[in-house]
């Protein structure tokens, strides 16, 4: 199980526990996955090469988290989008966040930021 944290006017979409909205899915949306089995790794160069984002969005590519920017917003109706992944106990846990620009950039990054695998119970 993976989670992120969302500002708390961010409503869950439907009984999708795996995606928030922010007034719309046109406006903002989140979504969190988990993929068990899959080990978690850094994206290799040729990967890189061939997704073509550029190096000032590409923000951690490291053994503890991929997080970049995979879209970038051309207008006010054009969202940003934001990718992260990070290490869970048996695979990975991704997130995506598209916003339009009204949503200020800091709060679809950290939202992205705030993917974690969810702690377990002792």
């Amino acid at each position: 199980m993976c989670q992120i944290a969302v500002p708390p006017e961010w409503e869950p979409l439907g009984d999708n526990t795996g995606a928030v909205v922010w007034h719309d899915t046109e406006t903002a949306i989140a979504v969190v996955t988990s993929q068990p089995g899959q080990e978690f790794r850094p994206l290799p160069p040729g990967l890189l090469k061939a997704m073509a984002i550029p190096k000032d969005r590409m923000f951690d590519n490291s053994a503890r988290r991929i997080f970049y920017q995979d879209r970038a917003s051309a207008n006010a109706n054009d969202p940003n989008g934001f990718s992260s992944s990070v290490p869970a106990k048996d695979g990975t846990c991704s997130c995506h966040v598209t916003a339009l620009p009204s949503i200020p950039e800091d709060t679809a990054k950290k939202i992205a930021l705030s993917l974690a695998p969810v702690p377990e119970k002792m």
